[in-house]
């Protein structure tokens, strides 16, 4: 059990990971790279069955109210199976900045939709996050820039290196916010996605190193198992201690964002986290050899998912940056 954590968010991680794992996700990814977006859909309203969908939205408007430590450990699970679609958009960040602007008209026109699982959304917030991932699945698509919040539509399409995600310059064209206090909350947004997409890097490599294990335990070269040699224990091992530092800081920072602490410890998970994760990608490379570059095998999926998250919701010399200068200030500090 990470620190933080209690039994009954082991048991949330566990029924989560039951569900997706019994799920054919490789399979809903690849058919929401190619366009078909059923499968991926499909997936989405389970998750709304187990209330994932409702985490991020207050009790008043048919949701969980929950903690971002709630968030942080489904976004984890999330990342672990690689789900396709805007994960850290509408499961934490949209339903979250729209219940800050505390607007009721806003709030009871698309919040009871997040938490039923029935709208999916997404969001661009430059210029940390430029481009609205997958808007062409999203019922709603919003754009955060500055002080003010649009109600905006997808424009231009841009590849990612992920193929299960998509990306779209979003134009506004109906302004719903303005003023400092959305600033506040647009820059506060900033936090929950980039601990949001900590959380999915560090499922992902958790995912990773369990694939690598096996296929250790099955490769076999010069009569043994790969496994056997010292050089990949100590390859894996290194990966398992950094993915076991990774969560504690993960953890921390979703205590920090709930209590209104240093955004610092956000960005130290997100540095950790995607150094732990880009490891794990490159020892499951290594382990499996060739067929690890192939698109047909399913590590493929986990391994261009990392590379999308990993310079997503801020980049790693961008968190750096915000950590040293928050040690160096002893305070806080922000992205505006």
């Amino acid at each position: 059990m990470i620190s933080g954590r209690s039994a009954e968010h082991e048991q949330f991680a566990a029924s989560l990971h039951g569900m997706l794992a019994a799920a054919d996700v490789p399979g809903a990814a690849r058919q929401w790279a190619a366009g078909d977006r059923s499968g991926g859909l499909a997936l989405w309203r389970k998750l709304a069955g187990a209330g994932v969908t409702a985490l991020a939205v207050p009790q008043r408007w048919g949701g969980l109210g929950a903690s971002p430590l709630d968030i942080a450990v489904a976004c984890e699970e999330l990342g672990h199976h690689a789900l396709p679609g805007p994960v850290t958009e509408s499961v934490a960040v949209v339903p979250w900045l729209i219940a800050a602007l505390g607007d009721e008209t806003l709030a009871g026109r698309w919040l009871p939709g997040l938490a039923a699982g029935d709208l999916i959304a997404t969001l661009a917030l430059p210029p940390w996050r430029p481009f609205a991932a997958d808007a062409d699945a999203a019922g709603l698509v919003l754009l955060a820039e500055g002080d003010t919040v649009w109600l905006a539509e997808p424009g231009v399409a841009h590849r990612s290196v992920d193929p299960a995600r998509s990306l779209f310059e979003a134009g506004g064209r109906q302004m719903l916010a303005r003023g400092p206090a959305v600033a506040g909350a647009i820059a506060r947004a900033m936090e929950v996605g980039a601990l949001a997409c900590a959380a999915q890097l560090l499922g992902a490599g958790r995912a990773m190193l369990a694939a690598s294990a096996r296929h250790a335990g099955q490769r076999i070269q010069f009569g043994r198992p790969v496994g056997a040699f010292q050089a990949v224990k100590h390859q894996l091992a290194d990966v398992a201690i950094g993915l076991e530092f990774a969560g504690p800081l993960l953890d921390e920072a979703a205590a920090a964002l709930a209590a209104g602490g240093p955004a610092r410890d956000v960005s130290a998970a997100k540095v950790a986290c995607t150094d732990a994760a880009s490891r794990a990608a490159r020892t499951a490379l290594q382990v499996h050899g060739a067929i690890g570059y192939t698109e047909e095998h399913d590590l493929h999926l986990w391994l261009t998912k990392v590379r999308a998250l990993a310079g997503a919701w801020g980049s790693q010399a961008d968190h750096r940056a915000r950590v040293m200068a928050s040690l160096a200030t002893a305070g806080p500090s922000s992205w505006t």
